[in-house]
This record gives structure tokens, C-alpha cells and sequence, in this order.
């Protein structure tokens, strides 16, 4: 802990400079220390397992690659083909912040947001926090001239209805929360993109946003916004990425820290190792390090094997999506409605109400009946892009 209290805010000082050389002490002590923390363990079956096991419990680095490996063989071509030239609609244009509030809350509302519980606040830096199952706090970021603001706040409330949703039998115990960052990443991203970002949810939506800005949206129409909320096209930074690219940026980070771990690449050398991976990944090349390899806190926290579970969140939120889909055939019409109080029972019912009560891959053969499988994921992404097409 005192070496991440005396790394963070040098890496902030050095993302600020965009001067890589200024953390790469810190990041060196850090990564050492990471290094002794593994050879405690003789369990595991590689030295990455052991930081994986403290985020995603019982998942092992081989496992993580077959998946990826199947995402980055996909991917990469889907993503060169089907990245959107010229400029984005609906974008650059006067959003002012209390018309943002009032419409997130009344988003937030329909999925089960409720006022007596829950808070939602500005930040710097999107996260959510819970302090019992009914006392859940989001909170986002806001800016003047889009509404990326939303989606931070869709993706909070999505980590924030796992948590709410823990039956009250466990309330006060261990048990009381997710089973693991995978699988809490999963709620996230299932409420942000496969709900918030679907044409059936904007079909209801979208009317009231408009009412909510006419200024800004008044030539925009829904099949224009549908797009823009979908935009496909590689960006340097992984927290503002689409769903196409997302998981790439995710790769990246994770074929890094193995062979940092490993000892097979030279510090030094990172940031130009990361410029040449996103240039062979994603076609486009960080034009400096604050933009690029500094972009991240999670290393100068000590957080190495946390990036992982972000892609493999998205993941189990496609194959929970196709599992649920099959059991619920009408969410499209109830979305158009606004309505989606019978998705949350069916995830209330299957995920959220058993905590931690059983292990990550348990918890997963649960609801969908088999392990982590990117298939689905692939499938959703290559339907949806062939409709944006």
C-alpha cells in the first residue's frame, strides 16, 4: 500500500507531463513487488494466475486466452471494416448539464433507480459504491457538448441493481455482494449497451430526449441518434472505446502485464510496445503517453491482472443476454415501452439475489447453463454491425 500511495500521484504527475520516464521508477517498484506477492503461492499453474485469482476467482490465464484469442482472430478484421468514416451525428452541440440530470434520473427510474436508497452525483471518474442493499451510490461525469454522461450512468446503475438485488437473507454478511469483477462487469455493461444502447430503448427514449434538448436534436432523428450512440471508431483511450474496439483495448493491457510478469520485455520499452500493439490492433497509434501507455490508474495502484475481467464482463453479459432472450422473446416490445421491471426480475432471480454464494464459474453455470464462451458476444456484435452497416 505504501508503494501505490507513493505511486499514484507520481503517475499523475507523469500522465499530466505525458512523460512516461517520470512513473517508470514507481511502475518498476510496483511491478517487483507484484512479483514477490506471486512467488508467496505454489498453487497456481502460472505466476499471472495468482493476481488473476484476486479479481476473478478460479479463472486461470490459459482460460482467459482462449477467449481472447477468439476475440482479437475476430475482431481486429471486424473492426477495420467496419470503422465509420467522417463525422459523428449529433455531436458538438449545446447539452446543458440540468437537462442531462433530469433525464439520466428519469432513465435511472425506469430501471429501478429509487430515490429513498440510491443517490447519483458528479465526479471525475465514473464508479458506483454501496454501502448495504439500500444505500446505493452512483455516480458519473457530465459533459456541454454530448452525452456520454448517460452511458457512465447507465453503466453505474448497472453495477448498482446487482448489488441492490442481493437477497436480504445475506444483508449484513461476506455473501452481500457480486461474485466477482466479471460478473459484476457483465451487469454493467448489459444495462449500458445491450439495453442503452438498442434501438428498442431509444424508441421510447428517444422522444423525451428530444423534448429534453430541442435545440440540439431538433434535425437529429432517431435513426441518426441510433447511429451516433453506435458509432464504430477506434479511439486511444479504453474508458471512451466502442463495443467493437473495447475488448481490444482490454487485450492489449492484458498480453502486457503477463509479459511485464514474466520479465520478457523491457520496461523502458513500454510505451512503444503499446504503440505498436494498438497500431497492429485498432490501426491507430497513441500520439503521446498520456494518451497512451499513462492512461490507465490501475498500475500505479497495483492493480496488475484487474484489466482482464473487463472484457470478460462483456462476455458474460452477451451470453447472459442470449440466455434470457430465449426466455423473455417480447423485451423489445417492452423496452419500446419503457418498461423493463421483467428484466430485472429475471436477473434478480437467476444473478443478483444469491450474492457471492457460489464461485464465479458456479455462479456462471447457473444462470446460462455452461462456462465462459465468447460466441455469443461475437454474434451480437457482428448482428449489430451489419444493421449499422
Amino acid at each position: 500500500s505504501r508503494a501505490s500511495s507513493l505511486a499514484l500521484p507520481v503517475w499523475a504527475e507523469a500522465r499530466q507531463n505525458s512523460d512516461f520516464s517520470l512513473f517508470l521508477p514507481l511502475l518498476r517498484q510496483n511491478l517487483e513487488l507484484r512479483r514477490r506477492y506471486v512467488e508467496c503461492f505454489d498453487a497456481y499453474a502460472e505466476p499471472y494466475d495468482a493476481l488473476l485469482d484476486d479479481y476473478e476467482r478460479g479463472t486461470t490465464s490459459a482460460e482467459v486466452r482462449v477467449v481472447f484469442d477468439r476475440l482479437k482472430t475476430e475482431q481486429v478484421p471486424l473492426v477495420a471494416s467496419g470503422t465509420r468514416e467522417g463525422s459523428r451525428p449529433a455531436r458538438d452541440r449545446p447539452f446543458p448539464l440540468e437537462g442531462q440530470q433530469q433525464f439520466e434520473l428519469r432513465v435511472l427510474e425506469r430501471f429501478g433507480f429509487d430515490r429513498n436508497s440510491w443517490r447519483l452525483d458528479p465526479t471525475v471518474h465514473p464508479f458506483a459504491s454501496s454501502l448495504g442493499i439500500d444505500d446505493i451510490r452512483l455516480t458519473t461525469r457530465y459533459h456541454e457538448t454530448n452525452l456520454d454522461g448517460l452511458f457512465g450512468s447507465l453503466h453505474e446503475c448497472g453495477h448498482g441493481l446487482y448489488e441492490h438485488g442481493v437477497s436480504r437473507t445475506l444483508e449484513r454478511t461476506p455473501l452481500a455482494r457480486g461474485t466477482s469483477l466479471g460478473l459484476h462487469e457483465s451487469q454493467s455493461r448489459l444495462w449500458e449497451n445491450l439495453v442503452g444502447r438498442s434501438l428498442p430503448f431509444w424508441r421510447f427514449f428517444y422522444p423525451l430526449l428530444r423534448e429534453t434538448f430541442p435545440e440540439a436534436l431538433a434535425a437529429v432523428e432517431l435513426e441518426d441518434w441510433y447511429s451516433s450512440v453506435n458509432w464504430v471508431q477506434p479511439s486511444p483511450i479504453r474508458v471512451e472505446a466502442d463495443e467493437a474496439t473495447y475488448n481490444l483495448h482490454v487485450i492489449l493491457r492484458f498480453e502486457l502485464e503477463q509479459e511485464l510478469l514474466a520479465g520478457s520485455v523491457d520496461l523502458a520499452e513500454l510505451p512503444e510496445l503499446w504503440n505498436a500493439r494498438m497500431l497492429e490492433y485498432l490501426g491507430i497509434e497513441p500520439p503521446n503517453d498520456r494518451l497512451g501507455v499513462l492512461q490507465d490508474v490501475h498500475w500505479a495502484g497495483g492493480h496488475i491482472g484487474y484489466f482482464a475481467t473487463y472484457a470478460l464482463g462483456n462476455v458474460i453479459s452477451a451470453q447472459i443476454w442470449e440466455r434470457l432472450s430465449a426466455e423473455l422473446p417480447d423485451l423489445d416490445d417492452q423496452f419500446a415501452q419503457g418498461e423493463f421491471g421483467e428484466l430485472r426480475a429475471w436477473l434478480t432471480e437467476r444473478l443478483y439475489r444469491h450474492g457471492r454464494k457460489f464461485t464465479p464459474k458456479e455462479t456462471l453455470e447457473r444462470v446460462v447453463g455452461g462456462p465462459i464462451d465468447p460466441e455469443p458476444y461475437l454474434r451480437y456484435l457482428g448482428t449489430k454491425l451489419a444493421t449499422l452497416a
